[in-house]
């Protein structure tokens, strides 16, 4: 079983300040979620104000938030907070060379029903991979499938399938499965608890390589 790195993610945010004409008022109409909590790693030392960070910490990119005019009505103006995706291109690399692996690719064709890998989860797992935030070489066969995991618990309510995806890793040994639920865990503190992907997030990341053959697994057309 391949080694799982330690994950650790945290996301910032900054506000931006508006300064209406007292003439006019301002109406601000929120349609994005806050960010996470900070995740410290158990048995990390806390970290003095001031003090250096060590070269071993990691600070990934956090979410940032845009504004936009989304309208003038008299002399209200309102805004609307466009979430700015933090999917980096590496991680698109990393989901890429997971899907070359013999194993992978064995599991993909295996799921033929696509009960457990449609596009919307695979497409979930790119996000998962962008909010733990490790450089793309890190990503490894047992990331792939703790995130798709992941993403199936989120999405799905039935345990057959996700009970098959354990048979098909792992055949009858129930303790390799109790080390894959702990890591499994380990992946979701990375991300800050932050385990929802809405639609809109997976439709944007299939929209950044459109003609991949992975987003033609659609469920619905199985139908």
């Amino acid at each position: 079983m391949a080694r799982c790195f330690p994950f650790s993610s945290f996301v910032s945010r900054s506000t931006p300040t508006v300064s209406p004409k007292p003439s006019s008022a301002l109406v601000i109409k929120e349609e994005a979620p806050g960010p996470s909590a900070i995740w410290i790693p158990p048995g990390s030392p806390l970290r003095i104000q001031g003090q250096k960070r060590k070269h071993s910490d990691w600070i990934p990119t956090g979410t940032q938030d845009r504004w936009a005019v989304k309208g003038m009505f008299g002399l209200k103006m309102q805004l609307k907070r466009r979430r700015v995706s933090t999917v980096r291109p590496e991680d698109y690399k990393a989901f890429n060379r997971l899907l070359g692996d013999p194993v992978v690719q064995n599991f993909l064709a295996w799921d033929r029903k696509l009960r457990v890998s449609d596009k919307y989860l695979l497409a979930m797992i790119i996000a998962y991979f962008a909010r733990a935030g490790r450089p793309s070489w890190q990503y490894q066969r047992l990331h792939f499938f703790l995130a798709l995991y992941l993403a199936n618990d989120m999405e799905e309510d039935r345990q057959g399938p996700k009970h098959g995806m354990f048979v098909f890793l792992y055949g009858q040994d129930r303790t390799q499965r109790a080390k894959f639920q702990w890591l499994r865990a380990q992946l979701f503190r990375a991300i800050g608890w932050k385990a929802w992907v809405t639609r809109e997030e997976c439709e944007e990341i299939q929209a950044y390589q459109p003609g991949h053959w992975v987003w033609k697994r659609d469920r619905t057309l199985l139908q």
